[in-house]
């Protein structure tokens, strides 16, 4: 079966990570064009990367009929626009998290990709990996979750970086709590916002850090956290506590470089190693991984677009909470 070929949008600073080192792990795919607003940076991408085909526009690039599929790295607020855009063009799409600029948006492109028959996907890339599966797995042999914390915090040091953008669609909730919204519903479940608490930027529309209360069906308690500092370090954690034990994950974002432990009822606290295989994978070419899979056998994926409807409306929920407006 031929490997999938993949075109990228722009030349966004993730897609090495995302798209580009990680299709080096996974033969199922190839990255076969790039298309940008110019043709020079496309060019200058393409031949850093090895790419064979590059576009001074998006538009010329959905257009290429040996494309099956785009990966869309573009700025938030664009992320709905192109998905719909590669849509209409026939094109399975990767997008880049957070799926959209709001539910509203995202329930448009879910609705068309519905009616497509195309493989659309969040890259909530963070799911893929067997160290997320393993703590999804263990969870529940804890007994009922009782609490749920997360932190991300995410270092952001230039004060001009498109994250602190409103018209962009930045905000720490859209770029770190996306996950931890994510995350925390594989584990216990769609919650409800019940409060929130942001600190702005000087216009009072962009959340540099934001902490909301939330309460999961079965009665489980949840908080998190999600920032920007301008030094200070990355972290992205979330810890559970059960019934009958805890789990704590660090680094559940970025799980190729995270570590779980677990403490059960009776026994002192373990580094669970188990979900650790062979060939060692990022989380990123886990992912590319399973949208081959979905393009080329029709296998289900765990990010689908209806999914990123919901975390888009509990994103939302979450900035009306705390008295700022949906992205």
């Amino acid at each position: 079966m031929d490997a999938v070929r993949i075109g990228t949008l722009g030349s966004a600073r993730i897609s090495d990570a995302a798209l580009i080192a990680a299709a080096g792990r996974v033969p199922e795919v190839s990255v076969a064009a790039v298309g940008a607003r110019d043709r020079a940076r496309a060019e200058a991408f393409a031949l850093r990367h090895g790419i064979a085909t590059a576009y001074g526009s998006y538009d010329e690039l959905l257009a290429d009929p040996d494309i099956d599929a785009i990966y869309n790295p573009l700025p938030n607020s664009l992320h709905a626009p192109w998905t719909l855009k590669a849509i209409t063009a026939g094109k399975h799409v990767l997008c880049e998290k957070p799926f959209a600029s709001n539910e509203a948006a995202a329930k448009l492109v879910a609705d068309a990709a519905d009616s497509s028959g195309l493989v659309v996907m969040e890259a909530m890339h963070n799911r893929y990996h067997p160290l997320v599966q393993r703590l999804a797995e263990v969870v529940p042999t804890l007994g009922p979750v009782r609490r749920i914390q997360c932190w991300t915090s995410f270092v952001i040091a230039d004060p001009a970086d498109i994250r602190y953008d409103y018209a962009l669609g930045g905000g720490a909730v859209m770029d770190g709590g996306c996950y931890a919204l994510d995350t925390m519903r594989m584990l216990a479940g769609d919650p409800e916002v019940i409060g929130a608490v942001a600190d702005t930027t000087a216009d009072g529309l962009v959340d540099v850090a934001l902490a909301a209360r939330l309460t999961f069906p079965g009665g489980a308690a949840g908080w998190f956290e999600s920032a920007f500092t301008k030094d200070g370090e990355f972290r992205a954690d979330i810890h559970l506590d059960c019934a009958n034990g805890t789990a704590w994950l660090r680094n559940f974002i970025l799980p190729h470089d995270g570590e779980l432990r677990v403490t059960r009822e009776g026994a002192g606290e373990q580094v669970d190693d188990s979900w650790r295989t062979e060939p060692v994978l990022t989380s990123w070419a886990w992912q590319l991984r399973a949208f081959a899979a979905a393009i080329r056998t029709g296998a289900p994926v765990r990010t689908p677009a209806a999914q990123a409807v919901t975390n888009m409306r509990l994103i939302d929920d979450t900035y009306r909470a705390a008295g700022l407006p949906p992205r």
